[in-house]
């Protein structure tokens, strides 16, 4: 009985049968096999998972949270308006996401409401200001607009009205409603021209400029104080006629009337 039981203890152990009718092992689960692949790979993967984790983050920051939003609005750069003007005419959001402002729609409302800015730079200061950098316009001429003044920048440009002329700007008078350069350049050339003719004077001429007379594009002349008349021509070669005239001034003193319409060959004449 004893060699019996030995045998079936055997027989448990070692089963019967060629090698190819055994049960085969059981295979690990599939999951567990899974490779990484190289180090290289893993640490692309974990690189890759960050990035992601980072921009989600990014994105909720700057646009979902309260870190980075609108709170306050500043101008800088003004001389004849105030920062609150130009605050008020941008219309920024308050609260609103700073990188969501629209810098070109901010511009756009201010020199819509605004047209003695020049120029303006709207500026994102982190984590929550927005900075309004202008440039006003700067009067070179004046026209007169019923009981008030209309300023004309270098450009040509009637950009505000004033009640009283401003000190030490000339008089613009547009005389071309019968000239044919109305119609062929139109009035903002023509103030332009008018407005570039000051610009190449010299100070010491400019400070006894009173009248800019414009009768056609080819038709400039300049009244001064003491009753003096300068015709300039067109506004082409102004360097050189601001030169050439501020010689002429010196050597003819007791003239009233100076011509440099063609710089080459100027000329002077008594009362």
């Amino acid at each position: 009985m004893a060699g019996l039981r030995t045998a079936r203890r055997g027989d448990s152990k070692r089963p019967s049968g060629p090698p190819s009718a055994r049960a085969p092992h059981p295979r690990r689960t599939a999951w567990l096999r899974i490779p990484f692949g190289t180090p290289r790979r893993r640490r692309s993967v974990l690189v890759l998972v960050l990035v992601a984790g980072l921009g989600g983050f990014g994105g909720w920051a700057l646009y979902g949270s309260d870190w980075f939003r609108v709170r306050d609005v500043k101008a800088v750069g003004t001389r004849v308006l105030t920062p609150d003007e130009v605050v008020a005419a941008a219309r920024v959001p308050r609260n609103a996401p700073l990188l969501s402002v629209d810098t070109g729609a901010t511009v756009r409302r201010i020199r819509a409401r605004l047209p003695r800015i020049r120029t303006v730079e709207v500026i994102r200061s982190w984590p929550g200001t927005i900075a309004l950098k202008v440039s006003e316009r700067t009067p070179e001429l004046v026209q007169r607009s019923g009981g008030n003044y209309r300023e004309v920048d270098r450009e040509g440009v009637r950009f505000a009205t004033v009640r009283t002329v401003p000190k030490g700007v000339p008089l613009l008078e547009m005389a071309v409603s019968d000239s044919p350069s109305l119609s062929r350049f139109g009035t903002g050339r023509l103030r332009r021209a008018a407005a570039d003719a000051v610009g190449q004077l010299p100070g010491a001429v400019r400070k006894d400029l009173r009248t800019v007379r414009v009768t056609s594009y080819d038709s400039l002349t300049l009244e001064l104080t003491g009753a003096r008349t300068v015709v300039w021509g067109s506004s082409e070669r102004g360097a050189e006629k601001a030169r050439v005239l501020t010689a002429l001034l010196k050597a003819a003193h007791g003239a009233r009337h100076f011509d440099v319409s063609v710089p080459s060959a100027p000329a002077a004449a008594g009362s």
